[in-house]
């Protein structure tokens, strides 16, 4: 059983997630919150497996909730406003229940924490798995392990991608996706380019190569660069 809390500042909507974990079978749910604070204060002294936590609350965004935490914890997010999803996502959120949600969608939301759970050595909040960006009227789901390097054009980003002939373009600033990214894995070595060390095949000089291109090393990011690579 996966033990969980919740925490929602709307009465009702616990009630909902009481009624559904108990269906279930697969969730122990522990105890419920309306007041962000107080489940901090529990989450100190009695670590969890799980949260369905609702995003806006007025004390306290789930978003804000869920950073605070030390632990890894396993996170389902609910909201009635789907603008929140690609933070949340960014968070390596398990899913992202939008209310009202049927019984069927919450059941899925439940199974893929479960089968997380199996494997619970892939759970780590400040590194998520998946990028989420827009780019071409639309959201579309990066994996973090298959970024190539990243190039800057103004206000838009081209993301290389392992085996893809076209990158992804994305409207967002160099700044923008840095603040998205691990600083543990990517670095800023060019005003026009981020790269991930894992991609780094060999260092010449000045010169970077990752997947058969040649990326130059910028002289303000030359030091922090070599600095790093070194080690």
């Amino acid at each position: 059983m996966i033990k969980a809390i919740a925490i929602d500042d709307e009465i009702p909507a616990l009630k909902i997630i009481e009624n559904f974990c108990e269906r279930t079978g697969l969730i122990e749910l522990q105890k419920t919150f309306s007041k962000p604070n107080e489940a901090l204060k529990h989450l100190r002294k009695f670590p969890t497996d799980l949260l369905f936590l609702d995003i806006n609350m007025p004390s306290m965004s789930g978003i804000e909730l869920y950073k605070s935490i030390e632990q890894n914890t396993m996170v389902i997010f609910t909201t009635a406003y789907s603008e929140y999803a690609v933070e949340g996502f960014n968070l390596n959120a398990i899913d992202y229940l939008l209310k009202p949600y049927s019984y069927e969608r919450f059941l899925q939301a439940v199974n893929k924490a479960n089968d997380l759970s199996l494997v619970p050595s892939k759970l780590d909040k400040n590194q998520a798995q998946y990028l989420f960006v827009r780019a071409d009227y639309s959201l579309v789901k990066i994996a973090i392990n298959d970024i190539l390097f990243i190039e800057g054009l103004d206000d838009y980003l081209k993301i290389h991608i392992i085996n893809s002939a076209k990158p992804v373009v994305a409207r967002i600033t160099m700044k923008g996706i840095m603040e998205k990214l691990s600083l543990a894995e990517f670095i800023r070595v060019h005003r026009s380019f981020i790269i991930p060390f894992s991609k780094v095949e060999n260092v010449r000089k000045k010169i970077i190569s990752i997947g058969g291109k040649e990326i130059p090393i910028g002289s303000s990011y030359e030091a922090d660069f070599f600095a790093i690579f070194k080690k």
